[in-house]
């Protein structure tokens, strides 16, 4: 695309422009205490998208409310209904076809140590985040099986600049 004259908007990056449609796939989520994205791209295509929310045919959390309501984040992960983004992008790729094998996840938050685990086994090579989790735990399992891992800084200023 030509860029217009005296436009003075900067060329997201890739790692930008991937992470972008994850802060847009976080909007569908139902989660009551943080909206999280996530696509996963292999070379420069997207390959799937996820967000937080509960299973496929289960009320969302918005309807049946939250079980952690007076949990710390990242505390009891075991009783959260919701799946994570991370988690849905991998089962959609498993569900539709799509390998992730090689792939970069995007994921607007550093992944917990349970996505981490799945991330590994499903051969993911990159993964890129924008907030920091409450625990490094999932970025030290990456790190220890040789996935890239890579904190993206924010400053995206025209994805925050969308009224969406």
């Amino acid at each position: 695309m030509k860029r217009l004259q005296g436009d003075d908007t900067p060329r997201p990056s890739l790692d930008q422009y991937f992470m972008a449609f994850a802060t847009i796939a976080s909007l569908r989520s139902t989660c009551l205490h943080r909206r999280e994205g996530a696509v996963a791209v292999q070379g420069k295509r997207i390959i799937a998208t996820g967000y937080n929310g509960a299973p496929a045919a289960l009320a969302h959390c918005d309807v049946a409310g939250c079980s952690r309501d007076a949990m710390i984040s990242g505390q009891r992960l075991d009783i959260c209904r919701a799946v994570h983004a991370e988690e849905n992008v991998l089962l959609q790729c498993a569900q539709y076809g799509p390998s992730c094998r090689g792939a970069t996840i995007y994921t607007t938050l550093q992944p917990c140590l349970g996505c981490a685990k799945s991330m590994v086994n499903a051969g993911i090579k990159r993964v890129v985040w924008e907030e920091d989790y409450p625990d490094r735990a999932g970025v030290v399992f990456l790190e220890a099986a040789r996935v890239q891992t890579n904190k993206l800084q924010r400053g995206i200023n025209w994805i925050e600049q969308l009224d969406i």
